[in-house]
């Protein structure tokens, strides 16, 4: 996609954490395309700025900001880049494929300081801009099952739904300032990580190795979807892009769910 620097967000500045892989390189790439000026965030330098050349390339605009959010010097470090951003996009975060009786009260401490605290270290100090200038976009990336939770993975979910929660809680907090707050929960995304994982479970399974196979046995035995697929990275890009344009300003406080009505059917 190339980017057009007269598009609907021409002028802005995004900051898109975690955006060196997987969904949130869509999420940067898509914006750029939109016109805006996109700070690319991973914790390896060399990945992150990757995702940036191959924007400026397409004819975007975009450099990269390297921190581990999981530190306040790491956070700082990207807060002092990316200071006076108009768009904050809190994708960054991780996951663990572990049941109860696996997750420690340790392992649910550090999942929710990586996936909901590293949130709250940049939205604090990157939002006094947006209320300055009346105008910004918090754009936090949830899931589904922060509604509807596996057994499995207890304290991923846990974390998903408290992100839902401190995006309601910020959309009060900045009422009548201009700047919204919203969530977007993506349901079974395939990025290279969740290819990996369903082609382990394909061969623990006997589908084969054909991935057209795969998603369809996921889809019958897994994650029953309405929409017959699962989600692409660009499924999710589109629906950050919608919140983050200024014609979006009445969508706030809000949770949208990418995953082709997924959420509704999984038990």
């Amino acid at each position: 996609m190339s980017a057009d620097r007269g598009g609907a967000l021409a002028g802005k500045r995004a900051l898109v954490t975690g955006s060196s892989a997987g969904i949130g390189t869509a999420i940067a790439e898509r914006l750029a395309a939109d016109g805006a000026c996109v700070l690319v965030h991973g914790r390896r330098e060399a990945a992150a700025r990757r995702v940036a050349d191959e924007i400026r390339a397409r004819g975007g605009a975009a450099d990269c900001v390297v921190g581990d959010l999981t530190t306040d010097a790491g956070a700082a470090a990207v807060v002092n880049a990316a200071r006076g951003v108009d768009i904050l996009v809190n994708n960054s975060g991780v996951y663990a494929n572990r049941s109860w009786s696996e997750a420690t009260p340790e392992d649910w401490l550090a999942l929710y300081d990586t996936n909901v605290v590293a949130m709250v270290r940049l939205i604090r100090p990157l939002v006094s801009a947006m209320r300055e200038r009346k105008w910004g976009r918090l754009i936090q990336l949830s899931s589904g099952e922060a509604q509807v939770p596996f057994a499995f993975m207890p304290d991923y979910a846990a974390t998903k739904a408290a992100i839902v929660n401190l995006s309601v809680s910020l959309a009060k907090e900045l009422a009548g300032t201009g700047v919204t707050s919203n969530t977007v929960s993506p349901g079974i995304i395939v990025t290279e990580g969740v290819e990996s994982f369903y082609r382990g479970m394909a061969k623990e399974r006997g589908w084969g190795d054909d991935w057209r196979t795969i998603e369809a046995r996921v889809l019958a035995e897994v994650w029953p979807c309405p929409a017959g697929r699962l989600g692409r990275v660009e499924d999710v890009a589109h629906m950050v892009a919608f919140l983050a344009h200024p014609s979006a300003g009445f969508c706030n406080g809000a949770n949208y769910r990418v995953d082709g009505g997924a959420t509704g059917c999984t038990n």
